[in-house]
This record gives C-alpha cells, sequence and structure tokens, in this order.
C-alpha cells in the first residue's frame, strides 16, 4: 500500500509551499507516480528542500579518513584539512580560510560509542530516531559485534566507488524499532518504488557485482543476526530481505559532502580585483590539480539516502530538474534548470552529462542495465530512427570499463555539493 500523498511533503522544508507548487501522479503501471508543476517554475528557481526519512554515509569513507556528521552527513574536516589530505601536502595553507563554514567547537561525539556529529541538534536527533539501536558502546572496534560483521561482509563485497550501503538498511530497520508509531513508519517506507521479484534479484545482482552475486545469503544471515525484530519479520525472510535491498538499491539517492568545494564555491562568489582574481583561480587550479595527481576523483564524503518526494521524480535524458546538497549535508535541493509550465512533469537525469551526450542507443544500454528500465522521454522519441549501434568512441569506452564493479551505475548520479 503507498503512503497518503499528504506524508510525501512531510520531510520538506515548508510542506505546505511545496504541496502547493507540485503534485505527485500515478502516471501508469510502467512508470509509477511522477512529480508535476501545479504553477509556473522559472529557471533557476528551487522547487523544493527536502529531507532524507534516512541516511547513512558509505563504509569505506572511515577507512579513506573521510569524516562526516554521522547524522546529517556535513564534513567535519576543515576546507584547509581536507585540502591537506586531498592534495598530501601537510603544510597547505588556504587563502581566504574565514570561508570555510565547518565548526570544529560544535562537534560532539556519542559518550557511549564515540562516533562524530557535527552539532548536539544531530546527535540527538540520531539517538531519537535510530542511534540507541544502532549504537555498539564499548564494542564499537570489537570485530565479532554482529554489526561490525556485518559492516565487514559489506566491505568486502561492495568496493568503493560505492553505490548504496547495507546501513542503510539497518538504519530503516532500527528507526522502526525505536520508533513509538511503528505502522507510520513502516507505511512512510511502503511509498518507495518496489519492484517483481525477477528484477529485484536483478538489483541485488548489480549492486553486489558479477564477483559476488551469490553472496546474498551471507548478507541476509549476518543482517538478521545483527537486527533481528518480530515487528519486523517479512523484511528478515529471504524474499522480504531480497525486495529491502532492492528497495534501496532502486530508490537511494546519492549524496556527496566536502568542505574544501564549499570554500571554492564561497571563493568563486568573491568579490575582488582582477589580479587578487586571477592568483586566487590559479591557486584553486593548482590546488585541483595536485589533488587529482594524489587521489584521483574521489574527492567527496558520500553516502546515500531515502528522500520521500524526490524518489518520485522520473528519469529524462533532458531533465528540467536537478538535486544538489549545498548546505553541505544531507538536505537535498531540487532545482529548476528550464522553465517548468503548470501541468510538465518535473524529471531529473540517471545519467551524468558525458553519459546523456551518447548516442541513444548507449543511453538504452546503460538504463536498462542498471535502471531495468526503457526510456520514452522526448530525446529518445525524437531519436528512435537512429541506428541501434554504437559509436567507435563509445565501444573504446565500453571495453576500457568492462572490468568495472557492475554496480557503479546503480545509484542516481551524485550530485555536486
Amino acid at each position: 500500500m503507498a503512503a497518503p500523498l499528504d506524508d510525501m511533503f512531510s520531510c520538506c522544508v515548508d510542506p505546505g509551499k511545496v504541496a502547493a507548487s507540485v503534485e505527485v501522479r500515478f502516471i501508469d503501471n510502467i512508470k509509477g507516480k511522477g512529480i508535476f508543476a501545479k504553477r509556473s517554475i522559472k529557471k533557476g528557481d528551487t522547487i523544493f528542500f527536502e529531507r532524507p526519512l534516512v541516511a547513512a554515509q558509505f563504509l569505506w569513507n572511515a577507512l579513506y579518513k573521510y569524516r562526516a556528521c554521522e547524522f546529517c552527513l556535513r564534513a567535519l574536516e576543515t576546507a584547509e584539512e581536507n585540502a591537506r589530505r586531498l592534495s598530501g601536502i601537510p603544510g597547505l595553507n588556504l587563502p581566504h580560510p574565514e570561508l570555510c563554514r565547518v565548526r570544529p567547537e560544535l562537534h560532539q561525539a556519542c559518550p557511549q560509542c564515540q562516533v562524530m556529529y557535527c552539532s548536539s541538534e544531530c546527535r540527538q536527533a540520531a539517538a531519537d530516531q535510530y542511534h540507541r539501536v544502532l549504537c555498539l558502546g564499548p564494542s564499537q572496534e570489537d570485530p565479532d559485534h554482529p554489526i561490525n560483521k556485518l559492516k565487514d561482509a559489506w566491505r568486502s563485497m561492495h568496493y568503493p566507488p560505492e553505490t548504496s550501503s547495507i546501513m542503510l538498511m539497518a538504519r530503516m530497520v532500527a528507526v522502526v524499532k525505536q520508533a513509538k508509531d511503528k505502522a507510520h513508519w513502516q507505511k512512510l517506507f511502503s511509498h518507495f518504488c518496489s519492484r517483481a521479484a525477477n528484477e529485484e534479484e536483478e538489483i541485488a545482482h548489480k549492486l553486489l557485482g558479477e564477483q559476488f552475486r551469490g553472496q546474498l545469503t551471507l548478507l541476509h544471515s549476518l543482517f538478521k543476526a545483527a537486527l533481528y525484530d518480530d515487528h519486523l519479520n517479512r523484511w528478515f525472510i529471504p524474499e522480504g530481505f531480497r525486495s529491502l535491498f532492492a528497495l534501496v538499491g532502486t530508490n537511494g539517492q546519492g549524496i556527496g559532502t566536502s568542505s574544501l568545494s564549499q570554500w571554492v564555491h564561497a571563493c568563486d562568489a568573491l568579490e575582488l580585483p582582477a589580479q587578487q582574481r586571477e592568483q586566487l583561480d590559479s591557486f584553486i587550479d593548482q590546488l585541483y590539480k595536485d589533488i587529482e595527481k594524489e587521489t584521483g576523483d574521489f574527492l567527496n564524503c558520500e553516502g546515500s539516502g531515502l528522500f520521500l518526494l524526490q524518489s518520485s521524480c522520473n528519469h529524462s535524458c533532458i531533465p528540467n530538474a536537478e538535486a544538489s546538497f549545498p548546505d553541505n549535508n544531507f538536505l537535498l535541493q531540487l532545482s529548476a534548470l528550464s522553465d517548468i509550465n503548470p501541468g510538465e512533469e518535473i524529471c531529473i537525469s540517471y545519467l551524468d552529462c558525458c553519459q546523456r551526450d551518447r548516442s541513444r542507443h548507449s543511453r538504452h544500454k546503460i538504463l536498462r542495465e542498471n535502471y531495468l528500465f526503457v526510456c520514452s522521454c522526448p530525446k529518445c522519441v525524437s531519436q528512435m530512427d537512429e541506428l541501434d549501434v554504437t559509436s567507435e568512441e563509445e565501444e573504446e569506452e565500453e571495453g576500457e570499463a568492462e572490468g568495472e564493479t557492475e554496480g557503479d551505475e546503480m545509484e542516481d548520479e551524485m550530485t555536486d555539493v
């Protein structure tokens, strides 16, 4: 049973205003629901801000020394600390350090297990929502604790770049276990797109990759040992666990946070004399070259979340909206990429910019393999007469990517912060 439409706006900032601007409609049995404009929306307008029902950072973050708030995923490193680690230059000093918004003096640890939060408000929110169930206390570093066994198993099967996390599922369970109104939370989670059994299995295999496709049974066993609850027994039978796994794989939205990226955006907004602007831009360009040489592309602290309203956004190869995380935490902003008329569907893209520029055949191949649908957006319809062949350049890229993990595309495009 789907959650009532009133619930759809419950995690939005100013839900009444959002409900006056957009509506969720059932389209058909193939596309399911979609979001439609109820008023004119101009290019660049914010359509809504939304908090996730639940979110979790990826498990490899800590091993790569990416530090983020355990609740909202806000980066805990200052921009300068972030730049020093990523560039491998320990003595690096950033100009305009006052533009960094990270406030270490506000950070707080859980007094039992010592996981870190960006503020007392986040520590309390986590405790109220799920952390009382998941707090390991003095067993935080115990490799034999059932939750740590589950984390280690996931890391051994799901290498960076990660696309999902078993801990997102764990937090879903913990939220319901802690909640006074368990039925309400189960109803909210029931909103998210579900799949047929054969599609669930395919999604699970995509998330784990070919090498580990037989390991779902092990994950299920460890998940049950760590978190079983009678109220949620349907999530702990093999079929229910597979459905939960597919739900996270289908609906999870990637989240990226970075104190350095936020500092760079603030630098870009500075009004400076021409010579100072040139010097600052040159410094930033060189910094990114140093980071690319030392670290590569793994720049953000990354995670994923379940966003109630945003999850109803369908894909288009010519999207009229995009998601971002401008506050350097899990608060999602959906913004208009073009003017949107009343009654028009609001669509995002599951493909990145480079993928959207590829042929219809190549786009369809990516979407079929990773999202299990055939796109019928206006761009794809207009290119129906194209030959189903891939360009030499695309074939070369595909050849280079053959050895990569299959799950890399499973979540929505990781958005800029």
